[in-house]
């Protein structure tokens, strides 16, 4: 006797010979917030166990993340460029400016971490503005790093699990589908959910257990200056203050993923294989299920493809931000709003020069400073910059940023308009930082500060 295993219910819409052509959207659809979603599997605590729902995208992130499985059978299957763990999930890659370090000399090109700080300062809103002639709005941002004390590779702090376990909703739905269709008969969207589910979920558990960490110089030389130096933009400044092994994680240090199996990482490339074979399967027989099929199908793609891009939309240049002023300790920044270039140039200098954080004997010279910010060689230039010079070297408090006329020999009266206009400005500047000198003190000494709150 044949006995045949009948649905627990009938679906009458499976009766009909309508076909959704779902197969259009089951490797394709949501591929983008699929590898954004897969780039945050290191930056949330437990994210890596919460991977098992039917993701969208599967052959977008296949191709994205094989390209890491490092052989010639590997780059065959999954051609591009063999970049770095780090790179490929976006920790590393992106240029920083340009950093001078005012007392060592050091005069390089940044990388990622210090793009990151850039970033930040961005966000910081400006508490005190210096008055004067306005031309293109531009800022000085102060970073004191205190002692953050990054020491190399360091075990990156993650961000809480709470984003991550909101992936129980996508997880209970690509179950609850697939428990539906089984319940419907239909035993091909049941399977075809269920390897969604399992290449997913695995994918993510290997992938995902890869250590974030920093990497930075092992330890500094013993006797070097204070790195107190500037990153350089087009409009922005950002003075970071503090030991050189305060200093050198921002400007020479990278995340680091490190990752078992290198450096084939055959078991990434094992798992992009498992979603290229998720894809094909989908494409080729999802249209072959049942109309109700299809739509607990798509249901499990929708609700997954809606948690990847929550995911996504959380920008993760900001969780990375927020991961290294974790690590640095979160330290204190203050912005401040200037009107021009030169006002700019001096301000920087007044900064840099602060006597109490200088060290005797040191190489620090203001006219290379203006000379960076400003490097316009016309006599014009030049006499301001003597001049200005002149006055920061100058002991007293009371300084005169302005030259009589017998000191002008030579200049045209339209050079002189323009020389009393930048003598303006350096004066705004010097007068912008004895009005907020207290709040440039304040952010280095934040135990003193608090001292002073009790």
């Amino acid at each position: 006797m044949n006995i045949m295993t009948a649905p627990a219910f009938i679906v009458s819409i499976n009766q009909s010979h309508f076909n959704l052509n779902t197969s259009n959207v089951a490797g394709f659809f949501g591929g983008d917030e699929a590898i954004a979603a897969m780039t945050t599997v290191h930056l949330y605590r437990g994210r890596r166990w919460l991977g098992w729902y039917n993701s969208p995208g599967s052959y977008t992130v296949a191709k994205k993340f094989g390209q890491l499985a490092k052989s010639r059978f590997w780059d065959g299957l999954f051609p591009g460029p063999n970049l770095t763990p780090a790179e490929v999930f976006g920790l590393d890659g992106k240029p920083g400016p340009r950093y001078w370090g005012v007392f060592s000399g050091t005069d390089m090109t940044t990388g990622h971490l210090a793009y990151l700080m850039v970033q930040k300062t961005k966000d910081v809103q400006a508490e005190a503005e210096v008055k004067g002639r306005e031309t293109t709005p531009l800022s000085v941002t102060i970073v004191d790093l205190g002692d953050g004390d990054l020491k190399h590779l360091d075990q990156a702090p993650m961000m809480s699990i709470h984003h991550a376990l909101l992936a129980a909703i996508p997880i209970t739905i690509s179950l609850a589908t697939c428990t539906i269709s089984a319940v419907s008969g239909d035993w091909l969207a049941f399977a075809l959910i269920m390897i969604g589910v399992i290449s997913s979920g695995i994918s993510c558990l290997v992938m995902g257990s890869a250590q974030l960490e920093f990497a930075s110089v092992k330890e500094a030389a013993k006797g070097v200056p204070p790195a107190d130096g500037v990153l350089l933009m087009r409009t922005d400044v950002v003075i970071l203050r503090g030991a050189e092994k305060d200093i050198d994680p921002i400007t020479k240090g990278k995340f680091v993923l490190k990752m078992n199996g290198g450096p084939e990482f055959r078991r990434i490339g094992l798992c992009s294989l498992l979603l290229l074979a998720q894809f094909l399967l989908q494409l080729l027989l999802i249209p072959q299920a049942t109309t109700f099929g299809q739509i607990m199908f798509i249901s499990s793609l929708a609700a997954s493809w809606a948690y990847n891009s929550f995911l996504s939309s959380l920008e993760q240049e900001k969780i990375q931000i927020n991961i290294l002023l974790k690590a640095l300790r979160h330290p204190p920044m203050l912005k401040i709003a200037l009107k021009n270039r030169a006002s700019q140039a001096v301000f920087t200098c007044l900064v840099l020069s602060d006597n109490v954080r200088r060290p005797s004997n040191s190489d620090f010279k203001p006219k290379e400073v203006l000379q960076c910010f400003v490097p316009n060689e016309t006599r014009v230039w030049n006499t301001w910059r003597d001049k200005v010079v002149e006055e920061l070297e100058k002991q007293e408090e009371d300084r005169s940023f302005d030259l009589s006329s017998s000191e002008l020999p030579g200049f045209t009266d339209h050079e002189k308009q323009l020389l009393k206009s930048l003598f303006q400005d350096a004066c705004n500047a010097y007068r912008g930082y004895q009005t907020h000198i207290h709040k440039i003190k304040l952010i280095s000494s934040p135990s003193s500060n608090e001292k002073q709150l009790c």
